[in-house]
């Protein structure tokens, strides 16, 4: 626990420390962090790598990984490849659509790097206009309370102050094996100077299921391979199932419980071979089989940080390290590797170092969303999660129907809405949809969830009609009772 005054803010006595505050990485927590300590009167200074769409250990910028190779240019693929549905949904609609239909790759390519160079420009005008002191280089830690910064013409900078933050977030790993070096990862992904018209994408978290979705909405043959029965290990199983069979239904070939076990380069492509002995060509083989944190350059462990076992910086709930001077937010960290939790995990580090009010990163009840076409979204617990920690039984409520617009356009896709709810005490547990705008509606839902409501309060809300939202309040019957520590039983 912090002791009162251990954090103060800055007085005469510490000004020969050249910053109150040194942040190494200017993605969306280290962002957020600078500008809300400077806001608190904190001097504060920042580093960050020369930006490219495609990062390297020397190369990075100002807005991280979710501005620059992640969450944003990815929605905008999403996006791109959701109107080749929409297209075909339109005609029995009324409009009149020729069936053969181009799409221009480089145009959207072009527009994308547009608005990510835009934004990286805005990050830097918000660290100017809060004054905080920006600096291009590396940087690394070589001392408690002393950084050193290599610009890009290699001259070194060093600089000490009273606390150091690290925000260096995660980068895209690589399994070994033979041929590794023919895949791309999610950064070149999204900077293709052609599109493939054969992909293979190994992996089966979210960004595989991503990129699967993005490059079928486009008109690729993917083929998708993961190690378990289903896409999106950690989340409720029955709604993987509902996301597996929607990436079916959309074309793409799915290849459960396959890895891959060499790539070899031909002149048709490259050569894919499996686990199984399979054998397939394609223009491109996407990784998408995890990220690792951003510390192996830091020079952490001559300092004394104390990392996991997966390079991981260890904090405490206040996101400090074993060296008081030392602190870490984000990805780099490994707890919830979102934006938004790197944000609140930034904005908690500020106000409890900077703004006399201690402040605890509230790592519960955390909402997210696989942009898979359509998207899944879910907050609380997923079923199982439910079925281990809950006292009692849970109950659990779930809605199947065909989304309005598919009734007259024709398409063959479900939606699927859950809520668990402990019996006992009638709260609400967890909640997830896959479905059209299932992220919008659950950002909804996650405040009920925060508020701690019960499936009572849900029940005696009023639906906005017509929506597919309105099915949150409107799902009264049962669909299971499971009891305490039993295997949870779906219906798929």
């Amino acid at each position: 626990m912090l002791i009162d005054g251990e954090v103060s803010q800055p007085n005469e006595e510490e000004a020969h420390y050249d910053f109150d505050l040194f942040v190494i990485g200017a993605g969306s927590g280290g962002v957020r962090a600078s500008r809300f300590s400077a806001s608190y009167g904190a001097k504060v200074g920042i580093c960050e790598l020369p930006f490219h769409p495609i990062s390297s250990e020397v190369i990075g910028g100002v807005g991280g990984t979710c501005v620059i190779r992640g969450c944003v240019p990815k929605k905008i693929l999403v996006y791109g490849a959701s109107f080749r549905g929409e297209i075909e949904d339109a005609r029995n609609y009324g409009w009149e659509v020729s069936e053969k239909i181009d799409f221009n790759w480089k145009k959207l390519l072009h527009k994308k790097t547009e608005e990510i160079v835009r934004l990286n420009g805005i990050y830097k005008r918000l660290l100017n206009n809060s004054g905080v002191k920006l600096y291009e280089g590396e940087g690394k830690i070589v001392g408690p309370n002393e950084v050193e910064v290599t610009q890009l013409d290699g001259t070194k900078l060093s600089y000490t102050a009273k606390h150091i933050l690290i925000s260096t977030g995660g980068r895209a790993t690589r399994p070994a094996i033979p041929g590794q070096e023919l895949a791309i990862t999610s950064d070149e992904a999204l900077s293709l100077e052609e599109l493939p018209k054969r992909a293979v994408i190994l992996g089966g978290g979210y960004i595989a299921v991503e990129f699967a979705s993005i490059w079928n909405g486009m008109g690729v043959t993917v083929d998708l391979f993961f190690r378990k029965e289903l896409p999106l290990r950690g989340f409720d199983d029955e709604m993987r199932a509902v996301v597996a069979r929607n990436l079916e239904s959309r074309g793409i070939n799915l290849h459960p419980r396959a890895t891959l076990s060499e790539l070899i380069k031909t002149e048709d492509g490259i050569k894919v071979i499996t686990d199984h002995g399979e054998e397939l060509i394609a223009d491109v083989v996407l990784f998408a089989t995890g990220r690792a944190p951003n510390t192996k350059r830091l020079n952490l462990e001559a300092v004394g940080v104390e990392l996991d076992k997966t390079g991981a910086v260890k904090v405490d709930e206040y996101s400090r390290t074993n060296i008081p001077s030392i602190w870490a937010v984000g990805d780099v960290t490994n707890r919830i590797n979102l934006t938004p939790v790197a944000l609140m995990e930034g904005t908690c580090f500020a106000k409890t170092v900077f703004g006399g009010q201690p402040c605890k990163p509230d790592h519960k009840d955390v909402a997210c969303a696989v942009f898979s076409i359509p998207p899944l979204s879910v907050v609380g617990l997923s079923e199982e999660q439910a079925i281990e920690e809950a006292n009692g039984d849970v109950l659990v409520f779930t809605s199947t129907f065909n989304p309005m617009k598919n009734t007259v356009s024709g398409r063959q896709e479900k939606t699927i809405m859950k809520l668990l709810v402990d019996a006992e005490t009638d709260k609400v547990l967890g909640a997830s949809m896959c479905g059209p705008d299932a992220p919008e509606i659950i950002q909804g839902i996650a405040v009920a969830l925060k508020c701690g409501a019960t499936k009572a309060q849900f029940d005696s809300t009023v639906g906005i009609h017509p929506s597919a939202a309105e099915e949150f309040v409107t799902m009264r019957s049962v669909t299971r009772r499971v009891a305490a520590g039993s295997k949870p039983k779906t219906n798929l």
